[in-house]
């Protein structure tokens, strides 16, 4: 039972928020670094099916910054086939799947990603597109947003090495799960059944995203190519520690 007090609707709102300047300033993939602000106010399953419509209106808010001119048309092409078709995996097994296993692994994988990174002197390496790296990437991706709102880390494996410039990989991303969370609400949905008190929550919240995204819009303006990578890479480290405490401490609960 979600409980509308001061202290739900103030972590709530800075969740959003917080999600929301990510999206306007790196194009999306991070929303797990807000989520744990809103686990301190409710159960995850509460906050997955609070979020999910959340997401589509952040969505459509990014829309106006992230133009189709931003959008790698070649690169998206192969990847949303496997992003939908990893939602509807992620679904079906979201009762059966081990979630710890599968944020361990995640996070193992993210951290020897980015540790090869840092090893190359933390420079953008650019290599060749692959259609099945892409699908793989999108697949994984589509089960890991749908179990754990955690798709970033393998679209981010797959898109950094190409070294798009910072506005295209930004709106790629952003399209990228604009379909995603467009596809994925309506099972979150299913899934969480949120009460009249959410969808009062979800309109309390609503305000904190415009001003997130264009916050995060202006931020991305500040940041050189260079600078944005950096970052990017730094928000993997992040989001892959946090899916790394969620897989052990479930594990050790």
């Amino acid at each position: 039972m979600l409980d509308l007090t001061a202290a739900t609707i103030l972590v709530a709102f800075a969740g959003v928020f917080l999600i929301s300047l990510l999206r306007g300033a790196f194009g999306g993939g991070f929303a797990i670094i807000g989520i744990p602000l809103l686990s301190l106010v409710m159960d995850p399953v509460t906050a997955g099916g609070l979020l999910a419509p959340l997401f589509v209106a952040t969505d459509l808010v990014a829309l106006r910054y992230w133009k189709p001119s931003t959008w790698s048309r070649p690169d998206l092409l192969p990847l949303l086939p496997g992003l939908v078709v990893g939602i509807g995996l992620g679904y079906l097994l979201f009762t059966h799947l081990d979630h710890r296993a599968i944020a361990i692994v995640m996070a193992a994988v993210t951290l020897a990603f980015v540790g090869l990174w840092f090893v190359a002197g933390a420079q953008v390496t650019i290599r060749p597109r692959s259609t099945p790296k892409a699908v793989a990437a999108g697949l994984a991706s589509g089960m890991t947003t749908m179990v754990a709102h955690s798709g970033g880390p393998p679209l981010a494996m797959y898109l950094l090495p190409l070294g798009l410039g910072k506005a295209v990989y930004a709106g790629t991303t952003s399209l990228f799960f604009t379909v995603g969370n467009a596809t994925k609400a309506l099972p979150w949905l299913l899934l969480a059944q949120p009460t009249a008190e959410a969808w009062t929550l979800m309109a309390l919240c609503l305000p904190a995203i415009p001003a997130g995204v264009w916050l995060g819009w202006r931020l991305h303006g500040r940041l050189d190519q260079l600078q944005t990578y950096r970052a990017v890479y730094g928000l993997l480290v992040v989001t892959a520690l946090k899916l790394l405490w969620d897989g052990v401490s479930g594990y050790l609960a």
